[in-house]
């Protein structure tokens, strides 16, 4: 009797955890929400050439979503300048339009951060790219800054053959990623005693600005040997400056990222390497979580999408 009654007690058990389990896959299914209309802002940290590339990402995102019977329109709201008040107010504007999805580049972590907060509060649907600036949100980018400076700060010197003057173009100073990059380089560049850093300069992601930098540097040091940029924008205009006065090949250039006129100047042997990101994966997987977010699925709180170092050997294989 005894063993007749446990048996019928576990056959009771076994029903009522499969009644469980199908009622939690029954409001599992209830939770799955259907959308059929999105609209995403991006907010970069200054219009940019580097973003075109995230754009196409979140384009062909779209195109995809479309034929699954979700149409997402990607506006971007970009700042024609590195400038942290016009960005903060981009960003407090959008959280007022109350988006489908807002995906956020910090400019000034600083004050980026409490704004996002209160998307967040406001129950805005949120993702930061490009630039990290808080474990508190979801993040699709590159996190490597520092190695990636430290990378480049050796493969200058190699190429330099580990002495001479170089110079630094620091990019925009309140960007957590420059700012890494620049700590990065010079930490490992240290290591190399006969090599000098003679001139640092902050550039504001402005390709302009790098050319006139690099100029000035050039007039000042006509002994320099290598320059190193922190962003997209200042390889091109570090080449730009050498390759105008007669110096392309005598003086090693690196930097971040495969811009079109980056990798032509690579195969011409104006810029010796870069360290280029997948911007292209960035637009499109921070549109495909979003979207995600909307209809209540979970996506990873961190997407990292690496680097590689770019050469004219590479471009040539």
């Amino acid at each position: 009797m005894k063993a007749l009654w446990s048996l019928s007690l576990a056959a009771g058990s076994l029903a009522l955890a499969l009644g469980t389990l199908s009622a939690q896959a029954f409001d599992q299914g209830e939770l799955i929400k259907k959308v059929d209309k999105q609209t995403i802002v991006f907010i970069p940290k200054v219009v940019h050439p580097w973003y075109e590339v995230v754009a196409a990402g979140a384009t062909k995102a779209a195109e995809e979503l479309k034929t699954e019977g979700v149409n997402v329109e990607v506006v971007w709201d970009s700042p024609p300048q590195a400038d942290v008040a016009d960005h903060n107010r981009r960003i407090e504007t959008n959280i007022g339009r109350h988006p489908d999805g807002l995906a956020v580049s910090c400019l000034d972590p600083a004050t980026n951060v409490q704004l996002l907060g209160e998307a967040v509060k406001a129950k805005v649907n949120l993702i930061t790219f490009d630039t990290f600036c808080s474990e508190n949100f979801d993040f699709v980018g590159h996190k490597g800054d520092y190695q990636d400076g430290a990378d480049l700060a050796n493969f200058l010197a190699d190429k330099i053959g580990g002495e001479g003057k170089v110079g630094i173009l620091a990019g925009s100073l309140t960007a957590t990623n420059h700012a890494a990059r620049v700590k990065g380089f010079k930490e490992t560049i240290a290591k190399y005693p006969k090599i000098e850093v003679v001139f640092e300069q902050p550039d504001d992601d402005s390709l302009e600005k790098a050319v006139s930098l690099t100029e000035n540097a050039l007039q000042a040091n006509p002994d320099l040997k290598g320059i190193f940029g922190s962003n997209a924008s200042n390889p091109i205009g570090a080449a730009r400056a050498v390759k105008n006065a007669g110096k392309a090949g005598q003086i090693t250039i690196v930097g971040m990222d495969d811009l079109p006129e980056t990798l032509q100047f690579i195969k011409d042997g104006v810029i010796a390497g870069v360290k280029a990101q997948r911007q292209w994966e960035i637009g499109y997987w921070a549109v495909k979580y979003l979207v995600a977010k909307n209809q209540n699925h979970t996506i990873p709180h961190e997407h990292a999408t690496g680097s590689q170092i770019i050469t004219k050997d590479l471009l040539a294989d």
